[in-house]
């Protein structure tokens, strides 16, 4: 096959992947914010961990017909990818009830720098300068389109940071994982989805307790909510497996970085949804900020130099053959 033809399908998959991803992380986020603001589901931490039993669910029903073949995760690997997940999810959780809105958005922003920073010291990745300024005027975009009133306390200080962390390594290992265990996105999700699922159904009805003093078995359920939650879980599979595509095929910061078109979608549809007091002059800028960083982070690190590891790539568990070693091998290789 011609390399051109190589490239172009390449392009056509990876766009074809952040669409999924969009579609379907701006879908939930308007499901469960309809799910939650207009019928008082505010069970966050029981909502995900019923997105992941549906996760599970159908991993397994393709690994029964025969889509997913069998793979190998190690126990330690496993539990430390739990660990980051759950920590991620609760502390942004509880980051939200303790901070303002102002700081809860400036910690999420903080997950592309410290993304950055555990590629740098744990892949040897180097940015160039444009890619270093590319990253900047994303952050600069989104924080104006988000941050607003900013106050902070040393518990919810210590909450963004434990979710900030936790996020950021997380990613990091769907990437990592991957690589070095050559596990397709339905395979890592078939291995993780469940133990989420176990853990945050057990735990989460206890959390969202002492975080809205509001226990799950005495909501009041109708037809109407019933379909919201079930559509919710049946979204949040494609979300799940979207963000593992996407990590898998790029890495954790352009999936940080490119994924804030999604906060525009959201702030746009927000607009149309509850007019034109959700959009304002610093809002469109900081829109019109934010997208032109995204450009530029998109033609900056797919440039040469843009974004390079320093060392060898990372080893995966199965040998590689003596006649790829030149392919594999290659120093200050594109990522």
């Amino acid at each position: 096959m011609a390399p051109s033809s190589k490239a172009d399908k390449k392009g056509a998959a990876d766009a074809g992947a952040w669409m999924f991803n969009v579609v379907t992380s701006v879908g939930i986020i308007i499901v469960n914010k309809a799910l939650m603001a207009t019928y008082g589901f505010s069970y966050a931490t029981t909502l995900t961990g019923m997105h992941f039993a549906t996760t599970t669910l159908m991993t397994g029903v393709l690994r029964w017909l025969g889509y997913i073949q069998a793979s190998h995760l190690p126990f330690p690997e496993l539990l430390k990818f739990v660990v980051f997940a759950n920590f991620s999810i609760v502390g942004m959780n509880v980051s939200l009830m303790w901070n303002s809105v102002g700081f809860y958005q400036i910690a999420k922003l903080s997950i592309i720098p410290v993304s950055c920073l555990l590629e740098v010291l744990l892949d040897k990745i180097r940015y160039s300068r444009d890619t270093k300024l590319s990253i900047g005027v994303v952050l600069l975009g989104v924080g104006v389109c988000t941050v607003t009133d900013v106050s902070v306390n040393a518990k919810g200080f210590i909450a963004a940071f434990i979710a900030v962390w936790s996020t950021a390594l997380q990613q990091y290992y769907v990437h990592y994982l991957q690589r070095k265990y050559s596990l397709s996105s339905f395979n890592l999700l078939g291995h993780t989805a469940p133990s989420q699922a176990a853990t945050l159904l057990l735990l989460g009805p206890f959390l969202d307790f002492w975080l809205t003093n509001k226990r799950i078995d005495t909501y009041d359920y109708s037809t109407v909510s019933v379909i919201f939650i079930v559509l919710s879980c049946i979204i949040a599979v494609g979300t799940n497996l979207s963000q593992f595509i996407c990590i898998g095929r790029f890495t954790a910061v352009s999936f940080q970085v490119l994924g804030h078109m999604k906060t525009v979608l959201v702030l746009i549809m927000g607009f149309f949804f509850f007019g034109k007091d959700g959009l304002n002059l610093h809002v469109v800028l900081g829109m019109t900020i934010a997208v032109a960083g995204m450009i530029w982070y998109s033609n900056a690190s797919s440039k040469p130099g843009g974004k390079e590891r320093r060392s060898l790539s990372l080893p995966t568990s199965r040998q590689q053959k003596q006649s790829n070693l030149p392919e594999s091998d290659e120093h200050d290789g594109k990522v």
